[in-house]
């Protein structure tokens, strides 16, 4: 399947480990004079960072090239592992238990019923 980069950059970018959008595709990378692909760039920063942040991605961590998406596999960024429940974590402690059934208050206050 051959796609012209104006198809290619109008294509958003999910990384399949955690399925993070990315963002759109920005630039593709490759060899002068051999004219080889290296891979492509996503921009990762958003509003004042433009060109900062952005994330590139070899062409062996590309996945598939749909009609709309690009599937990458990004390892390095985020652990392609199942999440741990939150209190499974190390460094979490357990929910707090539910709350108790409601406690009556006290009758420092009149009721309406008082005045009648």
């Amino acid at each position: 399947m051959e796609t012209s980069f104006s198809e290619l950059k109008q294509k958003e970018t999910i990384n399949v480990c955690d399925g993070r959008r990315l963002g759109k595709v920005c630039d593709v990378v490759f060899t002068y004079p051999e004219g080889k692909v290296q891979g492509i760039v996503v921009p990762g920063g958003r509003g004042f960072r433009w060109g900062k942040d952005d994330t590139f991605v070899e062409l062996k961590n590309i996945v598939k090239i749909g009609e709309d998406v690009v599937l990458v596999e990004l390892k390095g960024a985020v652990q392609c592992e199942p999440k741990k429940e939150k209190w499974e974590r190390p460094n979490c402690s357990p929910p707090p238990p539910p709350p108790g059934p409601p406690q009556p208050r006290p009758r420092d206050r009149r009721d309406y019923g008082d005045y009648e």
